[in-house]
């Protein structure tokens, strides 16, 4: 019988994986608490309507990427491709947004039917950042000053870099878009087939083809910042101001847009050039117009969204995975003979009790001495203890240390505690 394997593109994360993604969740859930986000945990199955109406259905995600079925009612379902979609209807439904600003974030997996490669996967995991009911420029440097925090904190500082741009208001874009158009249908031969099928549904997102033909066509085209209103080019001017003030270095590109009409005024990315032609690590901007578009009353709103498995894996191509992230232990307690097993399981009891904060693993499963010490070389502790029968008569316990050369210590089982706790 043939054994059964994971769905492509959808990975199993295993043992010796999960204490780099805890490491990043739990850096993450650290910076956002400072700054007062709260958390929120949505369904990770929709009525597909929403999708439809919040990412357009004129889009390569709801066309050709979306896992969309029939429930047994009948109804159409879909397993969430993003989830600001899904983060604005449970605030909405909730009363969340009423006379009240939000800051909320979320994590968790997310899915889509592309070609799976080395930093995309069919199920992928996010983090996201959104925040309702604020109109300045002030939130919007608040989320890029928290993300600059962030990777400060995971030690990316120097590996990752800001864009920023301003897409104006809907009416603005739409002169605009028709201004390019114009210009584009010049060269419809010239551009790449992506590009062609862009100009008739989403003109603004030829921008930032990568198709070296199209890049050099687009050079002489209309600039959108010829055609912003004041109130976006005021907000944009005082975004640059408070990102200064604060030490948040970036560069303005004018190539950087968003295909939908609920967007509007800043949007951002964060690029690292570690990884390849996968190099945006972060993005997002303002969505001030999607509240509405579900269905809500209009509502001011900018988010961000950043995929875990393109993070973590900047994190080990720079090798930049604390070393004590990966150990599985702090202490290690060998047994050697069945009767000291009890003995050797209070004492880990007692250790956990004296170090709350630290990992300590009773060795299970018989083996020999030599066998033991190895699983506890292997997992990263600090210390064994070493209990056998001349132990447990003597009272006494032997403390090794198996990183650093020094020698084994004969030490009271009543001071072990206190003995490990001025060690660490």
């Amino acid at each position: 019988m043939a054994k059964i394997q994971a769905i492509r593109g959808m990975n199993d994360i295993l043992p010796d994986q999960t204490p780099v993604w805890q490491y990043v969740e739990s850096t993450v859930r650290r910076v956002l608490g400072q700054y007062g986000y709260q958390e929120i945990r949505m369904p990770v199955v929709e009525q597909t309507e929403l999708f439809k109406r919040s990412i357009g259905e004129v889009t390569d995600i709801v066309e050709k990427e979306m896992y969309t079925f029939e429930d047994r009612n009948g109804d159409s379902l879909t397993l969430r491709p993003e989830g600001t979609a899904g983060c604005v209807r449970a605030a909405e439904e909730h009363g969340l947004l009423f006379n009240q600003t939000r800051r909320l974030w979320y994590t968790g997996p997310m899915f889509r039917h592309e070609r799976p490669q080395k930093g995309r996967y069919r199920q992928f995991h996010q983090i996201g950042v959104e925040c309702f009911g604020m109109t300045g420029p002030d939130i919007d440097a608040e989320l890029l000053i928290l993300t600059a925090r962030l990777w400060a904190a995971l030690g990316l500082a120097g590996h990752t870099r800001l864009e920023i741009n301003s897409i104006g208001t809907s009416g603005a874009r739409k002169v605009y878009r028709q201004a390019l158009v114009d210009y584009l249908e010049q060269f419809k031969d010239q551009l790449d087939d992506d590009s062609k099928r862009r100009l008739s549904t989403n003109p603004l997102r030829i921008l930032d083809s990568k198709d070296a033909a199209t890049r050099k066509i687009l050079e002489d085209a209309p600039s959108l910042d010829d055609y912003l209103d004041e109130d976006s080019r005021a907000h944009f001017e005082q975004l640059k101001l408070l990102l200064d003030a604060a030490g948040v270095t970036y560069t303005v590109n004018p190539a950087l847009v968003r295909g939908l009409d609920y967007y509007g005024k800043t949007v951002f990315e964060w690029i690292t050039d570690s990884l390849g032609a996968q190099g945006t690590v972060c993005a997002g901007g303002r969505y001030d117009g999607l509240v509405e578009q579900l269905g809500g009353k209009a509502t001011d709103a900018v988010g961000f969204a950043m995929g875990l498995e393109r993070l973590i894996l900047l994190l080990e191509t720079l090798d930049l995975v604390p070393e004590h992230v990966n150990n599985q232990a702090d202490v290690y307690v060998t047994v050697m003979g069945d009767k000291v097993i009890a003995t050797a399981m209070a004492i880990a009891e007692e250790l956990r009790n004296a170090l709350p904060g630290k990992v300590v693993v009773a060795h299970c499963g018989a083996g020999s001495f030599k066998s033991q010490m190895k699983k506890a070389d292997r997992s990263g502790a600090r210390y064994a203890i070493i209990l056998g029968e001349n132990e447990l008569a003597s009272g006494n316990v032997g403390l090794k240390s198996l990183r650093d050369d020094e020698p084994q210590q004969d030490v009271p089982r009543a001071e072990l505690a206190q003995a490990l706790i001025n060690k660490f």
